[in-house]
């Protein structure tokens, strides 16, 4: 058990300029390539969740916890790993199965690292864990799994774990990929779903009686910071046939630019593209959120940064706008409840301008996106700016985002947070002098 929540701090690409990096902070639920940090389950009204800790000298430990909805506490934290890097693109994600057992995906950047899996050793409960020995098919024959990154896993009642993930120089150095599993033990095939040119960033999601991605692409010698246009696919029976929005069937894996899943081309229009999250309306059609800039860099020199919805109303894509923040690498999620639509992220300048995060807010719109307004202001004149704010699987009124914050251009100490559905954020304790302790709210005069 660790004394309390500390977030990962970390940083990528130093950029010789007054915002330091390319991006920074506390990273605790980063990126948005990893799904889920949370998870509620009613059988105990508790939501589950992970993140990524650190050790005094800054190397990432995989968290575990759980906030007790009844009792308004959270345990001190267990440590599961120390994954002996201080890269947050290794940050856990979590599923909970039928059953009740928490399984933890040890997700790796790239191939220098190895990834885990674990299990609890009792439903619904985090103090003890098991390595599992997890397997892939291979041309009929079983391979030891044990290295995949930006891993997106649920698990689906009655037919078992859904997984989105990306898997290097596979051939492009980014390959998206999908497999399935009964029992994440045995896990089937990898099927490549797209390999354009130098590879992708997607997000997924699953609703009644499909699953789908979305994605960008990184054109040929541009390098991981260039990124542009927006596809989306989905498959009604566990990934043996893909098929478009509008139901073409899709030979995979892609490797055009200009092919049939293509929700919108950017690329001519010189326009980044930067995947948030994928939802889908009360119909079951999807509904994406990203955000689309003019460059990678820092700065107001590329701005806008423009949080874009493409909705697929039955006949079209509808693309439309929903506010603009300060960086590329702001980051909230999308709720759809019904009629009402729902985003939580850091859309307002914070501590540390144009660097990653900043204050979050919350953005409602009650004609499926065509427009938005602000709701809620969820923090205010913070120390460090807020980042990555993650939706529950099923979430609770009580615990709906999960995010952590961060000074962005220097190292500091990262918290660990989370908000109920009408935007009062609280914040989880840094030291525990007991096994449990109520989160404290924050201060609506002093946050």
């Amino acid at each position: 058990k660790d004394e309390g929540y500390k977030g990962i701090w970390y940083y990528n690409q130093r950029s010789n300029d007054e915002y330091v990096f390319k991006y920074s902070g506390g990273l605790g639920t980063y990126p948005a390539n990893h799904i889920p940090f949370a998870v509620y389950r009613a059988e105990v009204n508790k939501t589950f969740f992970c993140y990524g800790g650190t050790t005094e000298s800054g190397q990432l430990l995989h968290m575990v916890s759980y906030y007790d909805h009844e009792r308004d506490v959270v345990p001190r934290p267990t440590i599961l790993l120390n994954k002996e890097t201080d890269d947050a693109h290794d940050n856990p994600v979590i599923s909970i199965n039928e059953e009740g057992y928490i399984w933890i995906f040890s997700t790796s950047h790239g191939t220098s690292r190895p990834s885990y899996i674990h299990r609890s050793k009792n439903p619904y409960d985090i103090d003890q864990f098991e390595s599992v020995d997890a397997v892939y098919t291979v041309q009929g024959k079983e391979e030891a799994m044990d290295n995949f990154s930006y891993v997106q896993v649920r698990h689906v009642p009655g037919q078992g774990f859904v997984c989105y993930f990306t898997k290097y120089n596979y051939p492009a150095k980014r390959t998206i990929c999908f497999m399935t599993s009964r029992d994440g033990r045995q896990w089937s095939e990898w099927q490549r779903l797209a390999a354009i040119e130098e590879g992708h960033y997607q997000v997924s999601n699953i609703t009644a009686g499909k699953s789908a991605t979305s994605f960008n692409f990184h054109p040929l010698g541009q390098g991981l910071n260039y990124r542009t246009n927006l596809y989306y696919m989905e498959t009604a029976d566990f990934g043996k046939t893909w098929r478009t929005v509008d139901g073409k069937k899709l030979e995979l894996p892609l490797t055009e630019p200009i092919n049939p899943a293509l929700v919108h081309e950017y690329q001519s229009e010189g326009l980044k593209i930067y995947t948030i999250d994928l939802q889908f309306d009360h119909r079951g059609n999807p509904v994406i959120l990203y955000i689309a800039t003019n460059g990678y860099e820092s700065g107001p020199a590329n701005g806008p940064r423009t949080w874009t919805i493409a909705h697929w109303t039955g006949d079209a894509w509808e693309i439309k706008p929903v506010t603009t923040s300060d960086s590329n690498y702001d980051m909230g999620s999308l709720y759809i409840e019904a009629d009402v639509w729902r985003i939580i992220g850091p859309t307002a300048s914070g501590a540390q301008p144009y660097n990653p995060g900043g204050e979050m807010e919350m953005w409602v719109s009650n004609d499926e996106g065509s427009t938005w307004s602000k709701t809620g202001t969820l923090t205010a004149n913070s120390q460090f700016n807020h980042t990555y704010a993650r939706r529950p699987i099923d979430a609770h009124s009580d615990f709906y985002a999960l995010w952590a914050d961060g000074d962005c251009r220097a190292r500091s100490e990262s918290r660990i947070y989370f908000s109920d559905q009408a935007g009062n954020a609280r914040v989880l304790p840094v030291k525990m002098l007991e096994d449990f302790a109520t989160p404290a709210r924050l201060d609506a005069m002093n946050r």
